[in-house]
C-alpha cells in the first residue's frame, strides 16, 4: 500500500492514550515545524498554538472536556486558538516579515497590503473569528499526518468548553479563543477502538467528476 494511505489507515482518533509513553523532544519539533510550515490564507497565520506538557494545567482542563482521559493522559496537549479580532497590523506583521526574509523593500508590497486589508480587515468580528477558526484547522490537518507519518497518535477534540479553556489558559486577553485541542502520544494497547474498522463514504458517494 502507498505509504500516504497507510498512514491515513493507521491513524484513528485515539481514545486511550498510553501515559507511561512520551513524545521525545526531536519528534515534537518535526510535528511543531510540519504546523509552522502550512498553508494559510493571504499567509497570515491568525492563530497560535499552545503546547501543554504541565500535568496541573491538563488536570483543570479535563472537567471542561467532558472529563475525557486523553486530556490527561497524553504525553501532549496542543491547544489551536484562533485569533478572534484583528486590524492591518495582522497584514502588517506578516509583510514586514515577508520583507526581511525575502529582502523585498516594504514599499513594493503596498498593493498587496492593500488588497489584503480591503477584503478581512472591515469584516464582521464574528465573521473574522469564523475565518481564523477555519484557517486553523488547515494547519491541524498538516500536524496530523505529520504525526501519523512518525506513527504518534493523535485525536482531534472539539468536546471542550471554550469558554473555559479561555480563561484557564488567559486566552481572552490575548485577543485568542481555543478552537480544538489535539492530545498527542501513543495509543494505549487497552484502547480497541484502534482494532474497528475505518467507516467512510465509498468514493461513488462522495466523489463527482465534473
Amino acid at each position: 500500500m502507498n505509504n500516504i494511505l497507510e498512514n491515513r489507515t493507521w491513524r484513528y482518533a485515539t481514545k486511550k492514550f498510553d501515559s507511561t509513553k512520551k513524545v521525545s523532544d526531536k519528534d515534537l519539533e518535526l510535528l511543531l515545524e510540519a504546523t509552522r510550515l502550512s498553508s494559510s490564507s493571504y499567509g497570515l497565520q491568525p492563530y497560535h498554538v499552545f503546547i501543554i506538557t504541565d500535568q496541573a494545567i491538563k488536570e483543570k482542563l479535563k472537567p471542561v472536556s467532558w472529563g475525557q482521559s486523553q486530556i490527561t493522559d497524553a504525553s501532549h496537549l496542543i491547544i489551536f486558538a484562533n485569533q478572534t479580532n484583528f486590524g492591518g497590523e495582522l497584514v502588517d506583521d506578516y509583510l514586514n516579515n515577508l520583507s526581511k526574509v525575502r529582502n523585498v523593500p516594504l514599499e513594493n508590497l503596498k498593493g498587496y497590503s492593500d488588497f489584503a486589508k480591503s477584503k478581512i480587515v472591515d469584516l464582521p468580528e464574528e465573521v473574522k473569528t469564523n475565518w481564523t477558526a477555519k484557517q486553523v484547522y488547515i494547519a491541524l490537518g498538516n500536524l496530523m499526518q505529520a504525526a501519523a507519518e512518525l506513527k504518534i497518535d493523535t485525536c482531534p477534540m472539539e468536546g471542550f468548553e471554550p469558554e473555559k479553556y479561555n480563561e484557564i489558559l488567559g486566552l481572552i486577553e490575548k485577543g485568542l479563543n481555543a478552537s480544538v485541542a489535539l492530545p498527542i502520544g501513543y495509543r494505549s494497547d487497552e484502547d480497541e477502538t484502534q482494532h474497528y474498522a475505518k467507516v467512510r463514504k465509498s468514493k461513488e458517494e462522495l466523489f463527482t467528476y465534473i
